[in-house]
């Protein structure tokens, strides 16, 4: 489990457009990984379109904000397309990094125990977490998140 103060975990995932991307290209600003479970479903959408009405809030505190599912590139793209997102989507099919990063877990979904992508957060800056939220709630994500970062 990842903690704060911990060094974080660098990875390649393909973007929406088939382009590999790694957390260290980003190491001059404060990023923001969040990991969700699908595409185009109520919470993930949801918790995506708090982050694009509050994107030009992180802009200006030099902050990235990537997005991570199992979903496929052609999935994200449409995702991306259809709610005009302004940030980074990560395409994870083989579970890699979202293993890597322990947010795989057991979850109830309709009184019903299932393997799933559990919604996490973590902010990184100067190669450490600053903050790290597991189990985080689709509609205040991204609002605490800013949040936070506004007061560190």
């Amino acid at each position: 489990m990842v903690k704060v103060n911990d060094e974080m975990i660098d990875f390649v995932l393909p973007d929406s457009n088939g382009n590999n991307v790694s957390i260290s290209d980003f190491s001059d600003k404060t990023v923001i990984v969040y990991f969700y479970s699908k595409d185009n479903t109520s919470g993930c959408t949801c918790q995506a379109l708090e982050y694009k009405k509050l994107y030009k809030e992180f802009t200006e505190l030099n902050t990235v904000v990537i997005g991570i599912s199992k979903d496929s590139i052609e999935s994200h793209k449409k995702f991306i397309s259809k709610n005009e997102l302004p940030f980074i989507l990560l395409s994870d099919v083989n579970k890699d990094v979202i293993n890597k990063y322990d947010v795989f877990k057991e979850k109830n979904m309709y009184g019903k125990k299932v393997m799933g992508v559990l919604r996490s957060s973590f902010i990184i800056r100067d190669g450490k977490y600053i903050k790290v939220t597991y189990n985080t709630k689709s509609n205040l994500d991204a609002i605490n998140n800013l949040d936070f970062l506004k007061n560190n």
